[in-house]
C-alpha cells in the first residue's frame, strides 16, 4: 500500500508540474503568436484572432516605404554593435585590474561600483540631458553609447570580476613565469578562459538599446536619428494607432535578439551562473 501511494504521489507530482509547465507557455506564447499574426493582418486595428484570413506582408512593406523604420533599425544596430564592442574593451579590462591586482584603493573603488548598482538610471536623465546639450551631442548616437556603456559599468565589473576569481592564480605565476607581460596574461590567458561571461554581457549589452525607451526619448528628437523603441511606440500613441505596423515592427526587433539568444544560449547560462559570484 506504501508503495501504491508513493507511486500516485508521485505520478500527481508529476502532473502538476507538466500542468504548470503547459500554463506558463500558453502565457508567454499566445501574446506572441497573436503579435505575429496581427503583422500579417490585412486589416488595420486591434483583433482577437491569432491567424489572420488572409495573410499578407503589406504591413511590413510600409514599414519600409512609409515609415523610416529602416533608418530607425540601422540606427538602433550601430549603437548596439558600438555599445557591445565598448562594454567589452572597458569592462573586461577594469574587472581584469580588479582581480588579479592589488592596488592602493581597491576595496574603495569596488565599494563605489557597487553604490553605483543601486540608483536607478532615470534618476539622472535631466543631468544627462544637461550634459548632451552643454557638448552639443544632442541628436548624436555617440552619445547614446557612451551612456549605455557607462551604465553596464557597475553590472558588468561585478560579474566579470566575480567570474575571474575563479581562474587560478596558479595560471598567473605559471604566464610569468614564461615571461609574459601583464597585458599578455590577460589576452593570451585570462581572455580566452573568460568567454562565456565575455559572452554573457555582449549578449545583454546588445540589446540593451532595441528596448531602451526614455534615454533616446530624451535626447533624439530628429525623426531619422530616432531608434526603434521610439518610432515604435509613436506608431500607437496618440492618432497614429497603427497596430498592425508596430506590430510588423516588433517581429523584425525580435528577429536578431532571439537568433542571439538561441546561438549564445550555452555561454549565457555558463556565464550567468559563474559569473554571479562576486568572489572576496
Amino acid at each position: 500500500m506504501a508503495l501504491k501511494a508513493y507511486k500516485v504521489k508521485k505520478i500527481l507530482g508529476t502532473a502538476l508540474i507538466y500542468l504548470d509547465l503547459i500554463i506558463v507557455a500558453v502565457v508567454v506564447i499566445y501574446p506572441l503568436l497573436w503579435v505575429l499574426g496581427t503583422s500579417l493582418n490585412s486589416r488595420s486595428g486591434v483583433t482577437g484572432s491569432v491567424l489572420p484570413a488572409a495573410p499578407t506582408l503589406d504591413n511590413y512593406i510600409r514599414l519600409f516605404t512609409k515609415t523610416k523604420y529602416g533608418a530607425w533599425y540601422l540606427n538602433t544596430l550601430v549603437v548596439a554593435i558600438l555599445t557591445t564592442i565598448f562594454s567589452i574593451v572597458l569592462h573586461t579590462m577594469t574587472a581584469f585590474v580588479f582581480a588579479r591586482f592589488r592596488f592602493r584603493g581597491r576595496k574603495m573603488g569596488l565599494l563605489f561600483v557597487m553604490i553605483l548598482q543601486l540608483f536607478p538610471s532615470f534618476m539622472g536623465l535631466t543631468a544627462l540631458y544637461m550634459v548632451a546639450l552643454n557638448f552639443g551631442m544632442l541628436n548624436n548616437l555617440m552619445m547614446l553609447v557612451i551612456i549605455y556603456v557607462a551604465g553596464g559599468i557597475p553590472q558588468n565589473i561585478w560579474l566579470v570580476r566575480g567570474y575571474m576569481l575563479n581562474i587560478p592564480r596558479s595560471l598567473d605565476e605559471a604566464a610569468f613565469i614564461d615571461g609574459a607581460s601583464k597585458p599578455q596574461l590577460f589576452f593570451n590567458v585570462i581572455l580566452p578562459l573568460s568567454l562565456p561571461i565575455i559572452t554573457f554581457i555582449s549578449v545583454t549589452s546588445f540589446m540593451g538599446p532595441w528596448m531602451d525607451y526614455m534615454l533616446p526619448r530624451y535626447l533624439i528628437n530628429q525623426n531619422e536619428k530616432r531608434t526603434l523603441a521610439i518610432g515604435l511606440f509613436d506608431m500607437i500613441s496618440g492618432s497614429n494607432n497603427d497596430v498592425t505596423a508596430f506590430c510588423a515592427g516588433s517581429v523584425l526587433v525580435a528577429i536578431p535578439i532571439t537568433c542571439l539568444y538561441m546561438i549564445f544560449q550555452k555561454f549565457l547560462l555558463e556565464g550567468l551562473m559563474a559569473g554571479a559570484n562576486k568572489g572576496e
